[in-house]
């Protein structure tokens, strides 16, 4: 393929457009061109990959292939919404974003999702979202890695009209090549669809009722964990409030794991200027703060990691009375330049792969998973736990099929 458009590290730009749709139908509004400069611009996290062929669902005259010409005057169209366009990588690759150019991206916004497959018959959305309406330069979408053979954006119209029409694309690899996706698969699954909570190997509870297995709210299947804390509650007497479920992980130094799960907060949560884990990997050590947490505080939730000398590395709005979708992917080591993290929220990269210590050294990490909370908090807090797995690769983990937050009934 030219380089032209989109060399290593380059941003291909449109430098004139025309009305969408070389054979227009009459609600295509004729918007006007705008000419922009050229300009080569770096591409953040877009390694982009070979692609064997491309096809669509349709074409007004204007072909799927003309979004892999480098020709900013060019574009694939089609009028409708649920238009979708599907490239073939010609064999199994680490995919991790696409790249795309919108036809009068910079007057509308294109309402879009992403998928990748494996055989080209069965498709996984991994992202979805809309386009920025401000320019006509390409926007990079990363998600999830995932190993796949063919990537499809499918496309909802347009903020003006239902029209399909993108002027380039290109799928993004894996960006560090040093560290491929893992070669083994799904190694557990917490997900409560055994109707209790066999699937984990303690219990920190003052009562049963505190940690129950429910048939709503849930995020997939027919169960879900709703955990309650009231002030008081101090199952193995350590500081502060909890009821916990625990599994006995001790992920070896320098392992790779993939950890997805959905989290939702009640509508009545606590905010409170303090500390509110919900999902934390403990030391084996008895005391201090864990090398990774996930927390509330106050009106956010946060992630921190390296214990009480560590680093709050993320940090998002807390929204209650819908399912947060992580998917958390880990290299556990006590060397801050061996281990890593990689955290997505709701399908959407929320840090990128980041270099750091993630156990203490001379510990391994073990998973607890429920509310933990300090003492001071008065309130009754409820969160609630679902579709709980751990893996060795990006393609075993189970996503929730719908990709917008679900929410309570």
């Amino acid at each position: 393929m030219k380089n032209a458009l989109l060399s290593t590290g380059a941003l291909f730009v449109l430098l004139s457009q025309g009305a969408c749709g070389g054979l227009p139908a009459p609600s295509e509004e004729a918007l006007e061109p705008q000419a922009l400069s050229a300009a080569a611009l770096a591409i953040q996290g877009c390694s982009p990959l070979a692609i064997l062929s491309v096809s669509a669902n349709g074409h007004d005259g204007n072909l799927p292939v003309q979004t892999l010409d480098d020709q900013l005057d060019t574009r694939w169209s089609q009028l409708g919404k649920g238009a979708w366009i599907d490239y073939d990588l010609g064999a199994h690759r680490a995919v991790a974003g696409a790249a795309i150019a919108w036809h009068q991206g910079h007057l509308r916004r294109s309402t879009f999702t992403v998928s990748v497959s494996s055989d080209g018959r069965t498709y996984i959305p991994v992202y979805n979202g809309v386009s920025n309406g401000t320019t006509a330069a390409a926007e990079v979408y990363p998600f999830i890695p995932y190993t796949a053979r063919n990537v499809r954006v499918t496309v909802q119209g347009n903020s003006l009209n239902d029209w399909a029409s993108i002027t380039e694309v290109r799928i993004c690899g894996q960006t560090d090549a040093a560290l491929p996706l893992p070669a083994a698969s799904l190694t557990w699954r917490g997900d409560f669809e055994t109707g209790n909570r066999s699937q984990w190997d303690y219990i920190q509870e003052v009562s049963p009722d505190r940690l129950q297995v429910v048939p709503t709210p849930m995020r997939e299947g027919r169960y879900a964990l709703k955990t309650t804390v009231k002030q008081g509650d101090d199952p193995i007497a350590s500081g502060g409030n909890r009821n916990e479920l625990v599994l006995a992980t001790h992920e070896p130094v320098d392992s790779e794991y993939i950890y997805s799960w959905s989290t939702m907060f009640a509508p009545d949560f606590p905010s409170v200027q303090t500390w509110q884990l919900f999902t934390q990997w403990h030391h084996e050590g008895c005391c201090g703060s864990p090398p990774v947490e996930f927390y509330v505080f106050g009106e956010e939730i946060r992630l921190s990691v390296g214990g009480s000398t560590g680093a709050l590395v993320w940090r998002t709005p807390l929204v209650r009375g819908v399912w947060h979708d992580f998917v958390f992917r880990v290299k556990w080591s006590p060397d801050p330049k061996t281990g890593f993290i990689q955290l997505f929220h709701n399908g959407r990269q929320a840090v990128p792969q980041r270099a750091m210590a993630t156990q203490f050294p001379g510990m391994l990490n073990y998973l607890k998973v429920g509310l933990y909370r300090s003492d001071t908090v008065t309130q009754d807090g409820v969160v609630y736990h679902d579709n709980w797995a751990m893996a060795r690769r990006m393609d075993n983990v189970p996503l929730p099929t719908d990709l917008p937050p679900a929410g309570l009934p």
